[in-house]
């Protein structure tokens, strides 16, 4: 099996045209998670009006097609794309915008199933490889851990997979410039909340009651010294508070009986990760103990880091280079603080996760914003880049 370059995708304009309409209907028409059932629908009947086997409802709404290669091969591989959208007000002013209100795709999940479904199209018309690809159609990406969900469901008992490759859109990233590193490339996300509690009591007299207002901004004041005292200057962490509530505005004389304090932690290590809510907690307890109040620590654990393997890290700069060159291909890029459920694959088998660029010119917007849309113009490279993948695997 040959290399392919975006060009070559791109020459195919009737392709193209009937993919960018495929996208821009998904984005017309957005699905939170685990709600993707129209979504799911369009990518099982695409899929198996390719001949391309469909196993439907893997993690509620995912979708895994299965297809094999004309050559003998052991070796099978997954390509995964995430297809959930956002609890967001769209404000693009684009003709395809969501029709949905309060919900749009802010952060490019409707490109990402749409080159994978252009993938699989142009394998399936020529699966001259050795092997089985897996496409895998993942829902809740976005804080459902549908990832997760799928595993659960038995993802590789059913369908066992040596390796598996992910991506994203780079937003203001130059167009097709792909970026990934060995090892840990995105962050564990962990929020919490504290909630102080004392009596409260009246501003005038704040000694005859116990104030949780004092043991708050203690707490906050120290809390960013967890990662400056407790974490090696060589890792990488961060606690921010996002988050603070107590009292009633119309009552400024009113010392409240309770404060919370919520926020997010990120680390890249499971040891650092430990070590932060740890001292949260440890912290937490003492400023509340020596204030005569107490402490109540919740703490939600989101997607753990995402490690990519070095062998499949290796596999995706190939394919990139091969379709889009080297001067588009970063291989040893820097971390990113985002955290992504992708994570959960890569603790089963190894893999990789790659972010490709969105494009920097005029009109381009962060993602989880209401000015977000994704490129159309990225299609093609992604497309080249899904199939040059399973070219290096199983070529």
């Amino acid at each position: 099996m040959k290399h392919t370059t975006p060009e070559e995708i791109a020459a195919d304009t009737a392709f193209i045209e009937k993919m960018t309409a495929i996208r821009r209907d998904i984005h017309a028409h957005p699905e939170t998670s685990f709600e993707e059932v129209r979504t799911s629908a369009i990518v099982a009947e695409f899929l198996e009006g390719l001949g391309i086997e469909v196993h439907r409802g893997l993690g509620k709404t995912g979708v895994v097609g299965t297809l094999k290669g004309k050559r003998p091969g052991q070796k099978a591989i997954a390509l995964r794309a995430d297809m959930d959208a956002l609890h967001i007000t769209e404000d693009t002013g684009v003709p395809h915008s969501s029709q949905v209100p309060g919900k749009m795709h802010a952060c490019g999940h409707d490109g990402h199933t749409t080159m994978l479904l252009a993938a699989a199209e142009k394998l399936a018309a020529d699966p001259d490889f050795a092997g089985t690809v897996r496409f895998v159609f993942q829902p809740a990406e976005e804080g459902g851990g549908g990832a997760n969900e799928m595993i659960k469901d038995g993802l590789f008992e059913l369908f066992p997979t040596d390796a598996i490759y992910g991506g994203h859109n780079g937003p203001m990233d130059p167009l097709g410039r792909m970026t990934t590193r060995v090892g840990p490339y995105t962050s564990a996300c962990d929020d919490w909340e504290v909630t102080f509690e004392g009596t409260g009591g009246h501003g005038a007299s704040p000694h005859k009651g116990t104030d949780p207002t004092v043991a708050a901004g203690q707490f906050m004041a120290a809390v960013g010294n967890i990662v400056s005292r407790k974490v090696d200057l060589t890792d990488w962490a961060v606690i921010s508070i996002g988050h603070v509530a107590g009292g009633e505005r119309q009552s400024p004389n009113i010392i409240p009986a309770k404060v919370l304090v919520a926020g997010t932690a990120r680390s890249y290590r499971p040891e650092v990760r430990e070590a932060l809510m740890t001292e949260l907690t440890r912290l937490a307890e003492g400023c509340a103990m020596a204030n005569n109040v107490t402490a109540k620590v919740e703490i939600d654990r989101g997607y753990p880091p995402l490690v990519n393997s070095a062998d499949e890290v290796a596999v995706a700069g190939r394919a990139h280079t091969a379709g889009a060159g080297v001067a588009l291909t970063d291989t040893k890029a820097s971390a990113i603080g985002a955290s992504e459920d992708f994570a959960y694959y890569l603790e089963k088998i190894p893999g990789a996760y790659v972010s490709i660029g969105n494009g920097d010119g005029p009109g381009a917007a962060f993602v989880h914003t209401p000015k977000f849309d994704f490129n159309d113009d990225l299609i093609p490279i992604g497309v080249a880049f899904w199939m040059n993948v399973v070219a290096e695997e199983l070529g």
